[in-house]
């Protein structure tokens, strides 16, 4: 007997899906590129600055920091469920509700998160301005508070499409999430994007989570929280530039702020889709991993 099918909003919420998954580049991809190459170029150059390891290391420090507070990821279930009409009971409940309507319930979460990530770069570009001794403690700091805002966006949008980000799977789902947007290369990309097709179908599968070795999941995290530590540090670089620096830090944090949010949008709503309909929804454009956090390092 042939099980539930997605309704017609579901189904186009898949197309969706498949065609972010599968973006086609355009003419203003290739602009883009042309425009961020000199940024890139000195990127490369500011890297190579003495003591650039520390502002490194202290942005690293940072991320491990709030990866180790459980309150950093978390919301409250109870809040979100009760702005559901008609309220829901439980995340397991949200199982058996319309994506519509989950949809509706967020609105515009992803505008709150972006305006909070503007004020904040921008504040942080404007300390850069002081020197390079002053900016490089400023970005360490701001690099913190980015992902520290971005870890709470992600949780959000994790907890209205029904997941509980207080599991191992989830935090580490998460990260992946924040690994992608901040990827600067298609190698980066798939690398973020295959350990979050793996995480996705143990879940939908609803295969028991084999809890990773505690000191094994650690050294996955430190792999990913590096990277993101190198990759976030070098793209705020420019921030020290004089009268650039505050423009820039806004706009940055503003523009890595909507990527996390439109990755965290259309993976969880994947997921949610393939809890109600089956783990063979999620698209792989990538092929799986043999080990969590492999490739980091290399991408």
């Amino acid at each position: 007997m042939p099980g539930p099918k997605p309704s017609g909003y579901e189904q186009s919420a898949i197309s969706a899906i498949h065609a972010w998954k599968n973006p086609t580049t355009t003419q203003w991809d290739q602009a883009l590129k042309l425009i961020h190459k000199p940024l890139d170029l000195a990127g490369d150059v500011a890297m190579r600055i003495p003591g650039i390891e520390w502002v490194i290391d202290k942005a690293f420090r940072g991320l491990i920091g709030l990866l180790g507070d459980g309150a950093a990821l978390t919301v409250r279930p109870q809040a979100i469920l009760a702005e559901f009409k008609p309220p829901v009971s439980s995340l397991e409940a949200l199982a058996a509700v319309d994506l519509e309507n989950v949809d509706r319930a967020i609105g515009f979460l992803a505008t709150k998160y972006k305006s909070l990530a503007l004020a904040e770069g921008a504040a942080a570009g404007a300390a850069g301005m002081a020197g390079p001794v002053v900016g490089g403690a400023a970005i360490a700091a701001d690099i913190t508070a980015l992902l520290a805002l971005n870890l709470r966006a992600v949780g959000e949008y994790a907890t209205y499409y029904g997941f509980d980000v207080s599991r191992q799977e989830e935090r580490l789902f998460a990260l992946n999430v924040l690994g992608l947007a901040s990827s600067p290369s298609d190698a980066a990309k798939a690398v973020a994007m295959s350990q979050l097709v793996k995480i996705a179908k143990l879940a939908a599968q609803r295969k028991t989570w084999k809890e990773l070795e505690k000191h094994v999941f650690v050294q996955i995290v430190q792999r990913i929280a590096k990277a993101l530590a190198i990759r976030l540090t070098k793209a705020k670089l420019a921030q020290i530039i004089p009268v650039a620096g505050a423009a820039i830090g806004g706009g940055f944090n503003a523009h890595y702020t909507s990527r996390v949010c439109d990755a965290a949008y259309f993976l969880y709503r994947e997921r949610f889709l393939a809890r109600k309909y089956g783990a063979d929804l999620i698209e792989a454009t990538v092929e799986e991993p043999s080990d969590f956090g492999k490739g980091y390092e290399s991408a």
